[in-house]
C-alpha cells in the first residue's frame, strides 16, 4: 500500500467533478474553517465528530475526504478504510493545494 493509494491529486478531483462522477465529498474541517471557504456540495463532518456520525456515510459510496492541508483527511481516510469503506481517498494537500493548483478564487488561510 502506497500513499498514492490513499490520496487523490487536486487535478484528478477537478476532473471527477467536471465529469459529473457520483461521489461523496467529505470535508472534515471545523465549521469555522468551512466558513472561510468550502467546495460545492461537500458534506461537513469535523474529524472529531466522524466516529459519532459515521451512519451519515455510505461505506459503498466513492468518497473523497478533504481538510486544510491533507493531514486530517488522510487520517480520516485510514479510519474509514479500517471500518470497511473501500473507495475512499484523501485530497492531497487539502483545500490549500486546491486553491493553489486548481481554483485561486478559493480563499487561503
Amino acid at each position: 500500500m502506497s500513499r498514492s493509494d490513499y490520496e487523490i491529486q487536486p487535478e484528478e478531483l477537478q476532473q471527477k467533478m467536471a465529469g459529473g462522477e457520483s461521489f461523496v465529498l467529505l470535508d472534515v474541517r471545523r465549521p469555522d474553517e468551512v466558513g472561510i471557504c468550502a467546495l460545492p456540495e461537500a458534506l461537513n463532518i469535523p474529524v472529531d465528530e466522524l466516529q459519532d456520525r459515521i451512519d451519515e456515510l455510505d461505506p459503498a459510496a466513492p468518497t473523497v475526504v478533504l481538510c486544510h492541508h491533507g493531514v486530517r483527511s488522510l487520517s480520516a481516510t485510514v479510519f474509514l478504510r479500517n471500518l470497511g469503506f473501500t473507495d475512499v481517498r484523501s485530497l492531497a494537500g487539502g483545500i490549500d493545494l486546491w486553491s493553489r493548483a486548481v481554483d485561486p478564487s478559493v480563499p487561503r488561510y
